[in-house]
């Protein structure tokens, strides 16, 4: 499932900033290691690739991490356009694909065909190796569906915003 996914990336993290898609993915990723350096998206689904390739921009000293979904991935397609004409060598984008009925489509593949050097599947990488690239990687995770029982995140979306830009 998404949650043993989040567990496992988060394993590799050390002082990267890390937004993270809304939803259970946030909710998930807040129980497993809350952190001031994580964003939580309470909001503007679809756009997590956006507000960390705003962020990878303007902090390329810091390295950047985004835990997406599949769907989501899909209702901004164009982003993967935009990432891979910037070109962000501190960023690292990770699509969660928790069986969502797209499996058709081959995300890798299709960020291969945008231009993206580094796109991978997760079982075939080293993600520490990978976020040490000298370009943007795409690395899609495939899990099996379904949602845990993490609770809400308790702290509201002023002191989410806060406390990131605190940690940054």
């Amino acid at each position: 499932m998404r949650y043993e996914a989040i567990d496992e990336i988060m394993k590799s993290i050390d002082e990267e900033l890390v937004i993270c898609n809304i939803g259970f993915a946030s909710r998930e990723l807040y129980e497993i290691n809350d952190r001031s350096k994580n964003f939580y998206m309470l909001g503007s689904n679809g756009l997590a690739s956006s507000i960390g390739l705003g962020l990878a921009l303007t902090k390329p000293y810091e390295k950047v991490v985004i835990i997406d979904d599949a769907k989501s991935l899909l209702r901004n397609m164009g982003s993967l356009v935009t990432v891979f004409e910037n070109n962000p060598a501190n960023m690292t984008w990770i699509v969660i694909d928790n069986s969502s009925g797209l499996e058709i489509l081959d995300l890798v593949d299709i960020a291969k065909s945008v231009g993206f050097k580094n796109s991978y599947n997760f079982e075939e990488i080293d993600l520490k190796e990978v976020m040490d690239s000298t370009d943007a990687s795409f690395i899609v995770y495939r899990t099996e569906a379904g949602d845990s029982s993490a609770p809400l995140i308790d702290l509201d979306p002023i002191t989410i915003k806060e406390r990131f830009m605190k940690s940054i």
